[in-house]
C-alpha cells in the first residue's frame, strides 16, 4: 500500500537535502510535487487541495531546527498533517456498552463484508478476549450464510443459523436474544450487499438499523476503488449513522487514496484495514503509523506487535535454549523460521514495515518474492532428518534426489544451503547479543520517528 506516493514523496525530499532553509520557492516546488503524488494516489481534489495548503502554512520559512535538513523538517511537517488528515490517533470499537455490544456490518456487494465479520470475529476473540456470536441476514444469497458459518468454525466464533425465508429484523433480533441469554460479549451482524442507489434495499437496512439500534454500524468498503470509496461511504453517512469504516484489499491498493480521503469526506475514522485474504489479515488502524509509512519511516510498532503476537514463544525459547546450549542451528530450525515468516504475512509485509526501505532500488524490492519462501520449504521437507540436522552430508546424488522430491532445481538446492550458512552465521552473532530476536526487535525502537512512543 502507498508504493508509488513514498517513492514520489522519497524523490521530492531528496531533491531538498542540502538546502539551508525552507523558502517560498522552494516550498512551492516541493508542494507542487507533494500535490501530483496525491492527486495520482487517487486522493479526492476536495482533500489535496486542504492538505497541501495546510502543510505550505506550516512549512514556509521554517527554520531548519539543529541537525534537521530542509527535507527532513518538510517530512515532519508532512507526517504530521498526514496523521491529522487520516485522525490523529486509532479510534477502536465501543465495547464498552452493555453485553451484548452489537455490530452491524454494512457495505457495496463484492467489498469483503462477510470475509471482514469473519476477521473483526477472530481479533475479538483472540485480541481483546471476547466471546462472539456472528449471523447472517443476508437473505438474497444462501452462500453467504454458508460462507459465514465456514467462518465462524474457523475463528471459533458462535455461529447464529438463519434461512433466506426469514426477514433480516427477525434474524438479527433472534440472535441478540440468543446472545444476552447465552452472556456473549459481542454480535457482529453481517447484511446483505447493497448499492446506494437501490432505495428498498437501504430502506431495509435502515429498518435493522432501527430494531437492533446497534453500538458500531460499520461500513465496508474496497480500499481500491479509491476517492470512490470515500464518495460512496459519504452517501452511506447519509442514510446510516455510521460510527467507522473498515477498509479492505489495501494489501492490493499501491495508491492508497481512500486512506487518506475517507476521514476528510465522511467525518468517520477509518477502525480497521483488511491486509490479505487470511482471517488473521485485519489490522487497527493506526493513523500515525500509516503516515510514517507513507513517508518511508516503516512501521516499527505494528512490526514489534506483529513477532510479539504471531511468534510461538514456546518454539522461538526453544530455539534460544537450543542456540545457548551452543547446539547449532540447523535447517529443520531453518524451515520453522520460515514458517513463523510466512505467518507475519510474509518478506513483502515485513519490508512494508522496515524504515528505510524506499531507498532501496525498486528493481532490489521487487526481486522479493513469498514463493522462494514457498519453495524453500519444499526443498527442507524432501530432506531427511538427519540431512536437516547435519547439512554438510548433502552431496551431489542427495541433491539431486532433494531437487526430485521438492520439484525443484539443483541450483536451488545449493542457493538455499547459502542462504541457510548465512543464516547459520547471524545465528551465532545474535546468541552472542542480548536478547536475541526479540532483544533486536525492542533495538529497533531507536529508529522510531520522533514523537512516535513504544
Amino acid at each position: 500500500m502507498f508504493e508509488n506516493l513514498t517513492e514520489r514523496l522519497t524523490k521530492t525530499f531528496r531533491d531538498l537535502r542540502g538546502l539551508g532553509r525552507l523558502t517560498e520557492d522552494n516550498i512551492k516546488d516541493a508542494l507542487r510535487e507533494v500535490r501530483m503524488a496525491l492527486l495520482e494516489a487517487d486522493v479526492a481534489l476536495p482533500v489535496v487541495k486542504v492538505f497541501v495548503e495546510q502543510v505550505r502554512q506550516r512549512a514556509i520559512g521554517q527554520e531548519v531546527i539543529g541537525t534537521l535538513t530542509p527535507g527532513q523538517a518538510l517530512i515532519r511537517v508532512l507526517r504530521d498533517e498526514l496523521t491529522a488528515l487520516m485522525g490523529e490517533q486509532n479510534d477502536g470499537l465501543n465495547l464498552n456498552a452493555r453485553p451484548p455490544v452489537v455490530v452491524l456490518m454494512a457495505g457495496l456487494q463484492g467489498s469483503g463484508k462477510t470475509t471482514t465479520v469473519g476477521k473483526l470475529a477472530r481479533f475479538l476473540i483472540e485480541r481483546q478476549k471476547k466471546s462472539v456470536l456472528v449471523v447472517s441476514c443476508d437473505v438474497y444469497r444462501p452462500a453467504a450464510i454458508q460462507q459465514l458459518e465456514t467462518l465462524a468454525n474457523e475463528v471459533s466464533a458462535t455461529f447464529f443459523p438463519s434461512e433466506v425465508q426469514q426477514r433480516p429484523v427477525d434474524i438479527a433480533t433472534a440472535a441478540i436474544d440468543h446472545a444476552r441469554k447465552r452472556f456473549i460479549d459481542v454480535v457482529l451482524v453481517d447484511t446483505a450487499g447493497r448499492l446506494h442507489i437501490d432505495e428498498e434495499m437501504m430502506q431495509e437496512i435502515k429498518q435493522l438499523h432501527q430494531a437492533i439500534d446497534p453500538t458500531e454500524t460499520l461500513f465496508v468498503v474496497d480500499s481500491m476503488t479509491g476517492q470512490d470509496a470515500a464518495n460512496t461511504a459519504k452517501a452511506f453517512n447519509d442514510a446510516l449513522p455510521l460510527t467507522g469504516v473498515v477498509l479492505t484489499k489495501t494489501d492490493g491498493d499501491a495508491r492508497g487514496g481512500a486512506a487518506l480521503s475517507v476521514r476528510y469526506i465522511t467525518g468517520k475514522p477509518i477502525k480497521f484495514l483488511g491486509v490479505g485474504e487470511k482471517t488473521t489479515a485485519l489490522e487497527p488502524f493506526y493513523p500515525d503509523r500509516l503516515a510514517s509509512r507513507i513517508i518511508g519511516q516503516g512501521d516499527v510498532l505494528s512490526l514489534i506487535e506483529e513477532v510479539e503476537q504471531k511468534i510461538d514463544r514456546e518454539k522461538a525459547d526453544k530455539l534460544v535454549q537450543k542456540l545457548k546450549k551452543g547446539k547449532g542451528f540447523d535447517l529443520e530450525d531453518f524451515r520453522e523460521q520460515l514458517v513463523q515468516m510466512r505467518s507475519m504475512g510474509g518478506l513483502t509485509s515485513l519490508m512494508d514495515k522496515l524504515p528505510g526501505m524506499n531507498e532501496i532500488p525498486q528493481a532490489v524490492r521487487s526481486q522479493v518474492n513469498d514463493k522462494e519462501m514457498v519453495r524453500m520449504e519444499a526443498i527442507i521437507n524432501s530432506m531427511t532428518p538427519h540431512e536437516r540436522q547435519f547439512p554438510d552430508v548433502i552431496n551431489g546424488s542427495r541433491k539431486r534426489r532433494i531437487a526430485t522430491g521438492s520439484g525443484t532445481k539443483i541450483q536451488d538446492i545449493n542457493r538455499l544451503l547459502k542462504q541457510f550458512s548465512q543464516m547459520q552465521k547471524m545465528m551465532k552473532q545474535m546468541n552472542k547479543k542480548k536478547g536475541g530476536l526479540m532483544g533486536m526487535m525492542q533495538g529497533m525502537k531507536g529508529r522510531l520517528p520522533p514523537g512516535m512512543k513504544f
